[in-house]
């Protein structure tokens, strides 16, 4: 009679033991899956920031068309497609992401900035007319205010520059952009303020270097600003202000400035030779 409830016994300790090694596997792979998630997410990190473009595309590619449902894997693809220069494909990419659940107003910003990137303006100004006034970002005056640029609407571009440059800070690519847009219009003096702020901002961007001796030379400055630059930039600024000076008819002052910046730049300077050359088979 003691058989059966030895055997039953053994029974109920191997089920017990069984159970708890499946609990064990459960505790395992549950432990396995957060390790994943975490590598996942480490890798998309790297991926959105130090990769190369076109590796994070493909690194995108694959993992959002395995889990479609998934916005923040959308999101990635979209951007790393912005990153990659692919215009054509992250306007398309940020629609998708803009469809979702889980989607932002930022998202439709950033969809904005594609299509303003593949010309698309009509679009990109209806993107941001269907925005809430409440969303107030950097991103989204930074766009309104090239839009305005767009229409020529200049106070509302100076009003939404001014905007933008309070809500960042890092407003050199913004007070260079506002620069600009005053170069445009002609007022070559507070164009030259604006990139000479910019430059102050961030030493190290030479679009604003440039663009400052463009506004001093339309106002016949032919003289170099003292800004931080290496030799090379010497020698590249020297050759702008020189096609600035020819541009605005003082051609001897461009030769001059143009064999400055042969003699300044420390390898061959190829296009400043040939338009000296240039000028010099015309004469």
């Amino acid at each position: 009679m003691r058989h059966p409830i030895l055997l039953s016994a053994c029974l109920a300790g191997v089920v017990l033991v069984a159970g708890c090694a499946e609990q064990d596997e459960d505790a395992v792979e549950r432990a396995f899956q957060e390790v994943n998630v975490v590598d996942e997410s480490n890798l998309n990190d790297v991926m959105l920031t130090v990769a190369d473009p076109n590796e994070a595309v493909n690194h995108f590619t694959r993992t959002a068309n395995a889990h479609p449902e998934r916005i923040d894997l959308q999101r990635g693809l979209a951007f790393s497609l912005v990153r990659a220069k692919r215009f054509a494909e992250a306007a398309p990419a940020w629609e998708k992401v803009t469809k979702m659940e889980g989607a932002s107003a930022e998202d439709s910003v950033a969809l904005a900035d594609a299509l303003i990137r593949t010309g698309d303006w009509a679009k990109a100004e209806a993107t941001l007319d269907a925005l809430p006034p409440t969303h107030e970002t950097f991103n989204r005056y930074r766009l309104e205010a090239m839009l305005a640029d767009s229409n020529e609407e200049w106070t509302k571009s100076d009003s939404f520059y001014e905007i933008a440059t309070g809500l960042t800070t890092r407003p050199s690519g913004v007070l260079n952009n506002w620069g600009y847009s005053k170069l445009t219009r002609g007022d070559y003096k507070e164009a030259e303020r604006l990139f000479g702020e910019a430059i102050r901002q961030d030493p190290s961007l030479f679009t604003a270097k440039n663009n400052l001796i463009l506004a001093r030379g339309a106002q016949g400055d032919y003289t170099l600003p003292v800004i931080p630059m290496d030799q090379t930039e010497r020698a590249q600024l020297l050759h702008t202000m020189a096609l600035s000076a020819i541009k605005q008819g003082d051609v001897s002052v461009g030769k001059s400035l143009l064999r400055d910046a042969i003699e300044t730049h420390p390898q061959h300077f190829e296009p400043a030779v040939r338009a000296l050359d240039a000028l010099n088979t015309k004469t």
